[in-house]
């Protein structure tokens, strides 16, 4: 009869791809302790700790939407049992890298909406900040509380070959997922309790504690008791499930643009006592439907005279409005610039090499290496808008190549990078999986904090190096271990 160890002695990695639990010729110590408990499982034990898992996620309700597909609305969010182990001077490397860049990018966004000096100096193109969808005019000298610009970020890692982790992209303006990273340790509790008691993986619990903490820091004036929403696009939003699941963790009102109301450049939120003054809104809406009369005037989702208030100071906006400009795929490739720059720093993390194709240069050597690139728009998310020219056919290539010249400035080109594996629990076998990660940082007037782990995601799909739930791809526990 087949058991774990065997299905774990059959473990196969993949030559020239880093695997984050094997060598190949032995187990990483840091997987030591999950390997032992696993070679003493039966099949049966995996495969109903396997099915409890998905029940306990569909209990719950833990679902996301796919926009693309026309068979459902709603799925629930695929779960993979064995957790991903990271050693603390990883994460202690990674959580330097982290805030390193956060404060450079938020000295940026200060910069491009007030003094412009970084582009004064030459160092990012105007043009290439003109050009860009996410550049809010509309915002240009509006004060934020504390100079804080990114309040709230989910900043995407990748591992390469050689065990190097790499700044994949920055998510500064709506991050999602960080309600599957909390909903993944409540039901790896429930599925390893004891082993991870005994492996003493860092707590994650106290993310939502510490976000209510920062959203009431950020009222504009000093209040004992800051009124704190939180404002979502509705039930058919992709990420309601995580809107409701923040606001009842945090014990805020979750309210609609229909719930709120702007008087004498105040915010209120409509209650059935009567209007009450809200202080500080947690949006989860875009910037373009956040106020009607400055941005889309067809938006059912803002709030009308919204931007008046904000730019009076008597609200705060999390995170704030323009944040897409240092979003874009383009101007990601200026980090490393930027970190020079306001903070005479080296990065502590690299990038991913980037090209622009705006550049006649890398467009043709991208071209001339297309089997070899994965191509994005620069304004896009989720995996949509993507080429990866490895896997893609002569008429994808093609397509893509025609767009590409009648609108270089929205494509960039990147390496095809071979992420990391770790081990899964697949259709009874165990099998590595491409996975990234993305730690949840918050910016506050103290300083940043980062929730220990993250959000693993996971392309199920074999051979896939795309992670995103929208594309089939699910997620991990991720445990930070001495």
């Amino acid at each position: 009869m087949i058991n774990s160890a065997t299905l774990l002695e059959q473990y196969l990695t993949q030559p020239g791809i880093w695997d984050e639990m094997s060598t190949g010729s032995g187990i990483r110590e840091q997987y030591s302790k999950v390997f032992e408990a696993l070679k003493g499982l039966s099949i049966d034990a995996l495969h109903q700790k396997d099915k409890l898992a998905s029940e306990l996620f569909m209990n719950q309700g833990i679902t996301f939407t796919v926009y693309s597909d026309n068979a459902g609305i709603e799925r629930i969010f695929p779960f993979d049992v064995i957790p991903r182990i990271i050693t603390s001077a990883e994460w202690n490397h990674i959580e330097k890298g982290i805030k390193q860049r956060l404060k450079a990018l938020n000295m940026f966004l200060k910069d491009v909406y007030n003094e412009q000096s970084i582009i004064k100096r030459g160092i990012v193109p105007a043009e290439l900040i003109n050009s860009c969808e996410h550049f809010t005019r509309e915002v240009v000298g509006i004060k934020v509380m504390h100079d804080i610009y990114v309040h709230i970020s989910g900043i995407d890692l990748i591992r390469g070959d050689d065990g190097t982790f790499y700044i994949l992209e920055d998510n500064l303006r709506t991050p999602s997922g960080v309600s599957y990273m909390l909903e993944n340790r409540e039901v790896t509790k429930r599925l390893f309790p004891d082993l991870l008691y005994s492996s003493k993986a860092k707590m994650v619990s106290s993310y939502p504690i510490k976000l209510h903490e920062i959203l009431l820091q950020l009222a504009p004036t000093q209040l004992s008791n800051p009124n704190v929403v939180l404002l979502t696009p509705g039930v058919y939003n992709s990420a309601y499930y995580e809107h409701t699941f923040l606001a009842r963790s945090m014990g805020i009102d979750l309210v609609e643009g229909r719930d709120l109301i702007v008087d004498n450049y105040k915010v209120y939120a409509k209650t059935t006592n009567g209007l009450k003054q809200v202080h500080v809104i947690y949006r989860r809406v875009d910037d373009e439907f956040l106020d009607p009369e400055v941005f889309r005037k067809d938006s059912m989702l803002g709030v009308p005279g919204l931007i008046g208030a904000y730019a009076k100071g008597n609200v705060a906006i999390v995170n704030a409005l323009g944040n897409g400009v240092a979003d874009d795929k383009a101007v990601y490739n200026y980090v490393p610039d930027m970190i020079k720059y306001y903070l005479n720093e080296e990065p502590i993390l690299p990038n991913v090499p980037t090209y622009e194709l705006s550049d006649a240069d890398h467009r043709k050597h991208v071209f001339e290496n297309i089997h070899k690139m994965v191509i994005k728009r620069t304004n896009q998310s989720g995996g949509y808008g993507m080429l990866m020219g490895n896997s893609a056919s002569d008429e994808q290539i093609a397509d893509f190549i025609k767009a590409v010249e009648k609108d270089p400035r929205s494509f960039i080109a990147q390496p095809i990078i071979k992420l990391s594996t770790v081990p899964c629990f697949i259709d009874g076998k165990f099998v590595p999986r491409h996975v990234d990660l993305r730690p949840y940082a918050l910016c506050g007037p103290d300083g940043v904090e980062i929730v220990p782990g993250g959000l693993t995601r996971v392309a199920l799909k074999e051979g896939s190096l795309v992670v995103n739930s929208s594309q089939g791809g699910g997620s991990k526990d991720t445990w930070i271990i001495e």
